[in-house]
């Protein structure tokens, strides 16, 4: 349990340019919904230490805006995931950067409990874009990855990306924007379940916006285009499995892909990938670790 909020602590951690980092902190915790010391010090202090991120975690608990969770790490390590509780929620709702956004669904330990593998997952695939694009003097930064959007695919259904990926690819003067859904696959539902989210896509894709009952009925074009000026590319990222079966639910990607008439709809227009997460964080994701949903060689994300 979390020390209860005070007046106090709320008027210190308003907005303020003296201490960027703790703001940095609630945003990152708003954004993403939930993260550990050490992928928020990646996040936000990539060259810092995490006694630091840490320091100002614990000063944010003890405010009563953030809490934490227990988790097992791989190592037999004991660490935690963090969250927002409903007053750090409350405090980071009208932060220009999160305007428009769904309410926060991670305030309590029962929900972090629950959220936590696919959460930290995601989290963790946006890890490697950052740094590569800092490597890379590219632009994506850690408010480029909004996890959890949510779009109409009709027949009052919604499509839930596990993240919307924005990043701008510099070359000298040339500037190149890229946007893309990311799923992210743990290995928890059967191959065929996953495959099966190609067509909702497929369905965003091809779904209409209809008129408003008091208009003619005519045509208004493809829902997408309210968001989006270009459908994003969609990349599927596997984990927690052994290679041999990450390699068999990428064919059956492949698959599907092919044989279903909508998916191959969307993949003449839309470039569509997969790759597993570990081969991401150790080359790099413009490393050739993405293997086309059409077929062909591996290549960088960006040449799907």
């Amino acid at each position: 349990m979390s020390p209860p909020p005070s007046d106090t602590g709320a008027a210190e951690l308003a907005p303020s340019p003296a201490e960027p980092l703790r703001l940095q902190v609630l945003t990152a915790l708003a954004l993403h919904r939930m993260a550990t010391t050490g992928q928020l010090r990646q996040m936000l202090r990539p060259g810092g230490s995490r006694q630091v991120v840490s320091h100002v975690l614990h000063k944010l608990r003890a405010a009563g805006f953030t809490d934490l969770t227990p988790l097992q790490a791989t190592d037999r390590s004991r660490t935690h995931a963090w969250y927002l509780t409903p007053e750090g929620a409350r405090l980071t709702r009208d932060l220009p950067l999160l305007r428009g956004r769904p309410p926060y669904p991670i305030t309590t330990a029962t929900a972090a409990s629950l959220k936590t593998p696919h959460t930290l997952t995601v989290t963790r695939a946006h890890l490697p874009f950052a740094a590569d694009a800092r490597q890379l003097g590219h632009e994506h930064g850690p408010w480029d990855w909004t996890p959890e959007v949510a779009h109409p695919i009709g027949d009052g259904e919604r499509l839930v990306a596990d993240a919307v990926l924005h990043y701008t690819a510099v070359d000298g003067e040339h500037r190149r924007k890229l946007r893309a859904f990311i799923e992210v696959d743990r290995t928890t539902m059967s191959s065929e379940r996953l495959a099966i989210k190609l067509i909702d896509y497929a369905r965003l894709f091809l779904h209409e916006t209809q008129p408003t009952p008091r208009r003619r009925p005519t045509t208004t074009g493809p829902a997408w285009q309210r968001w989006y000026p270009v459908f994003p590319r969609l990349l599927f990222i596997l984990t927690g499995a052994t290679r041999t079966r990450l390699t068999n639910r990428i064919t059956d990607l492949q698959a599907m892909t092919a044989q279903h008439p909508i998916a191959a709809t969307l993949a003449r227009e839309v470039p569509l990938g997969a790759a597993i997460l570990e081969d991401i964080e150790k080359h790099g994701p413009s490393a050739p670790v993405w293997v086309p949903l059409t077929g062909g060689e591996p290549r960088a994300w960006s040449e799907l």
